[in-house]
């Protein structure tokens, strides 16, 4: 055994690896997995039947002609949304260690799983924008979690990223708002567009809508 591969496991025993989401001792030293076999078979799979839409369950599907509760006050500008598993344990471990506790090596295993998902109508162009955060969250956690997984994601699926948002509005959190209260936020204060015409109290106009290679009134 050289002494590297000696040091090596020394140190994997004094400092081993755990999960991230259930900290459990994972062999392999700095090689290690960041999350174990165990956790990734635990993930939940939404059941089916799905709203085409949203993707939210539909419960037996026997009421197919009601409008899905999951989306009906979305924008009709948002015509379709994935996810790749509920959040639930471990998955919910997994988000609030990403954005919250300092783990930005998690960004391309979620990336990956979103990319394997596959969105309606999307044979036409199609772009990847980052939803920014503020300054100082910025400056707390070091990376804007949203912006590292729209890189990863653009460049599993080959698609074109811009950065075409910028936050606006006051620095307070959304983890304590109903949903409707989030969305009600983010339209009225938190995005606006880059270079656009767009201020704090207004619906802002993308940029993109500008441009003829990037224009989209979907999304």
């Amino acid at each position: 055994m050289s002494a590297a591969s000696w040091a090596a496991d020394f140190t994997d025993l004094l400092l081993p690896a755990g999960s991230i989401s259930c900290g459990i001792w994972v062999p392999g030293g700095s090689a290690a997995p960041l999350v174990c076999a165990r956790c990734w078979t635990r993930l939940k799979v939404a059941a089916w039947p799905r709203c085409e839409r949203c993707h939210f369950p539909s419960g037996t599907g026997r009421t197919s002609d009601l409008q899905c509760r999951g989306c009906r006050d979305w924008s009709v500008a948002l015509s379709a949304a994935r996810y790749a598993y509920v959040l639930a344990p471990p998955a919910d471990d997994l988000v609030h260690a990403l954005k919250y506790e300092g783990w930005p090596e998690l960004a391309p295993l979620m990336a990956s799983a979103m990319a394997s998902l596959s969105v309606p109508n999307e044979g036409g162009r199609a772009l990847v924008i980052p939803v920014p955060t503020t300054a100082k969250r910025l400056r707390t956690r070091g990376y804007n979690q949203a912006g590292l997984l729209a890189e990863s994601y653009a460049s599993t699926r080959a698609l074109p990223l811009e950065e075409l948002l910028v936050r606006a509005g006051a620095d307070t959190s959304q983890t304590s708002l109903h949903p409707s209260e989030r969305r009600a936020n983010v339209g009225r204060r938190v995005l606006a567009g880059r270079g656009g015409v767009g201020r704090a109290g207004r619906r802002a106009r993308p940029p993109y809508r500008r441009r003829a290679h990037h224009r989209s009134d979907r999304v």
